[in-house]
């Protein structure tokens, strides 16, 4: 059986090609950002002369530099506003929903707790951290942080991207930073199911990693900071992924890398530049980020585990209840599509 290519149209408004562009460009940082920084850094050092001394000493400045991640990083307004951001929302496009349950209080600090994962966690990271949406328009009493691996953090230039956009380390230390501060006025997000809910992507399914995740719930007891659940409806239909049989040898790979890496390798299936049918690109598909109501967290410096336990339940409860009660706004077939927790 072959494979029908449907082919993108010749005649297409310039907006269109120029969210493509944008795009592309974003899938090539997410793909080959840390691989141009290691290359670049490698040819300055090696292959050019006053540059050379002028990267050791960013390297140098690096060094001295490298926990900034772990205390709040240092966001940048403008980088934020850039256009290229509101091309990626308008892409798909990416909407971003504040259900009307009031104002965040600016004396207070929150932890967003994004799901799914998807791909690339493309709209929340678009949604929350960028202005595309205008984020602070919505949440204007805080400052917006969002978390990631801190190995992404030892990737010169990249790092300056990153750190530019308030993204910070995903360590306890970094969170216990953001949530502990005194006076408040910290909105940070975290997606829960990281890297792991990746390999559970699929169009149309709602597969979730978190039964067994409660470090994010202990920290927001150890500090007293509502926990506000964030659902990406769409996410998991702008990529999918290939799927291998079972004792297959990818997937008998797929369950090695698991078991000594914890991540799951996978080959994701999207679109091409000039053919909709296969591809490492998103496909054009609706996201809406939907911020639901926080849920109160009494502060414990030393919860215990039936403390922990009971938030948690709580928190699949209230997640739970976002999705159902708004998924018939944003999801066709929505009577047949539920959320499963793993």
């Amino acid at each position: 059986m072959q494979m029908r290519i449907k082919f993108a149209p010749l005649h297409i408004p310039l907006e269109r090609r120029l969210q493509t562009v944008a795009i592309i460009a974003y899938v090539l940082v997410l793909c080959l950002g840390a691989s141009f920084s290691i290359l670049f850094s490698v040819y300055s050092l090696l292959y050019t002369t006053y540059l050379r001394w002028v990267y050791l000493g960013y390297l140098s400045w690096i060094l001295f530099d490298l926990n900034s991640c772990e205390r709040g990083g240092r966001p940048v307004g403008w980088v934020k506003n850039w256009t290229w951001w509101k091309y990626i929302a308008a892409y798909f496009p990416i909407h971003l929903v504040k259900l009307p349950w009031g104002e965040l209080d600016p004396k207070r600090n929150y932890l967003l707790c994004c799901f799914p994962h998807g791909m690339m966690a493309t709209g929340a990271f678009i949604s929350i951290v960028t202005e595309a949406n205008d984020f602070s328009k919505k949440f204007p009493n805080h400052k917006i942080y969002m978390h990631t691996l801190r190995s992404n953090f030892f990737f010169p230039l990249l790092r300056e991207l990153i750190l530019s956009l308030g993204v910070v380390s995903a360590s306890a230390q970094s969170l216990d930073y953001l949530l502990g501060q005194p006076d408040g006025g910290n909105l940070t997000a975290l997606i829960i199911g990281g890297a792991q809910e990746a390999s559970f992507t699929k169009p149309h399914q709602y597969k979730l990693f978190l039964r067994n995740r409660k470090g994010f719930v202990k920290l927001s007891l150890r500090n007293g900071s509502p926990l506000v659940p964030v659902m990406s409806f769409g996410e998991t239909d702008i990529m999918s992924q290939v799927q291998f049989e079972d004792g297959s040898l990818f997937k008998k790979l797929q369950f090695t890398v698991k078991k000594y890496f914890g991540f799951v390798p996978i080959i994701p299936v999207g679109r091409g530049i000039f053919q909709y049918t296969f591809g490492i690109l998103p496909r054009r598909k609706e996201i809406s980020v939907v911020v639901g109501q926080p849920i109160e967290v009494k502060k414990t410096e030393n919860p215990t585990q039936e403390d922990i336990d009971k938030l948690h339940q709580e928190f699949i409860t209230k997640l739970t209840e976002l999705f159902e009660t708004q998924k018939k706004n944003y999801l066709k077939n929505h009577e047949n599509v539920h959320l499963e927790i793993v």
